[in-house]
């Protein structure tokens, strides 16, 4: 009687591998946004950013507000919005997120449009928004009548920041909405469903206050580094690596003069050492930069004040609704 083979063994799968693949909607500075699913080490090679900074963006980890600064690219993790942006392209991590949605197509818009960010002044903007008007902070980019056009790493930021700053207003208005009419009710009339209510309300505004807090300190910390806001010009120096690179293989290809006079060569290696003055590195204008980063943190320590205005005054009813308790008793 012949004896059945067992059959064969069902071949294990790469988990791992399939698992440090993640989706990303690739922008570039030219051309139509793609999706494409990208392992760590791809993405390593594309903006030549560290593991460790990719873990700033991992979902699973909750990390805190932040922007990092590198050679090849900045890592922007700012709420959910989460990207990496280099001087050609920026990849934006989990773009099927609901709350993307806008974020995307007015990235989308930006980075297709020549023109400067925005025409009013970081001031005016910081009125409007004391006022309560107006969307978004407008960054004057403009010198002696001209507007200068932000490079394509700017103007990703530039979205990120404001997007995010139109999140948090927009979540500070809805509590602050909220909490005001629970402490006229609390204070109208003490029972266990309005002070359990007053209690979720505060917990909500010192999360809330927290991550605020977070994105500013973030803006504040980069408006205190000049070096930080300098190597965020990805462009230039793109264009400057490029540059030398070019000047350097011309030299070394160069051939030696023969035939020409004393005062030729004398003419031409002042001509080179001319070249390679010319070639040094200059740190470049941070203006632009410094009034866009500025008018987004005028923007986000408003939204931290009425924060804490609505904390001061939850905490000064609840004083008060102990004394006038306090007082029953007695």
């Amino acid at each position: 009687m012949e004896r059945k083979q067992p059959p064969p063994a069902p071949v294990a799968r790469r988990k791992g591998a399939a698992a440090s693949r993640k989706k990303w909607l690739v922008v570039p500075a030219a051309g139509e946004p793609r999706e494409a699913e990208l392992g760590k080490h791809r993405t390593m090679e594309m903006t030549g950013l560290p593991t460790r900074d990719l873990r700033v963006l991992d979902p699973d980890l909750s990390s805190p507000s932040t922007i990092l600064v590198r050679e090849r690219a900045v890592v922007v993790n700012l709420e959910h919005v989460k990207a990496i942006v280099t001087a050609t392209q920026a990849l934006v991590l989990d773009s099927s997120n609901p709350l993307l949605g806008l974020f995307l197509k007015d990235l989308h818009a930006r980075v297709a449009s020549p023109d400067v960010s925005s025409t009013g002044s970081a001031t005016d903007r910081s009125n409007e928004t004391d006022q309560g008007e107006g969307n978004g902070p407008t960054v004057a980019l403009c010198r002696a009548g001209s507007a200068k056009i932000l490079p394509f790493e700017l103007k990703v930021l530039e979205v990120c920041l404001e997007h995010t700053c139109k999140c948090l207003e927009s979540e500070t208005l809805a509590l602050e909405k909220e909490a005001y009419p629970a402490l006229d009710e609390l204070t109208s009339k003490v029972s266990r469903l309005n002070l359990e209510h007053v209690r979720h309300i505060k917990n909500r505004l010192v999360a809330l206050s927290g991550r605020v807090q977070k994105v500013r300190d973030e803006l504040e910390h980069l408006l205190d580094d000049d070096m930080d806001m300098s190597e965020m010009y990805l462009t230039r120096k793109l264009a400057f690596q490029g540059f030398t690179e070019t000047l350097s293989r011309v030299d070394s290809n160069k051939d030696a003069p023969t035939d020409h006079d004393e005062k030729e060569e004398e003419d031409s290696d002042d001509e080179i050492e001319t070249g390679h003055e010319s070639s040094a590195y200059v740190k470049p204008d941070i203006e632009e930069l410094e009034m866009l980063v500025e008018a987004y943190f005028v923007q986000i320590d408003g939204t931290l004040n009425k924060l804490y205005n609505v904390c001061s005054i939850s905490l000064y009813s609840q004083l008060g609704l102990t004394q006038h308790l306090h007082d029953r008793l007695l």
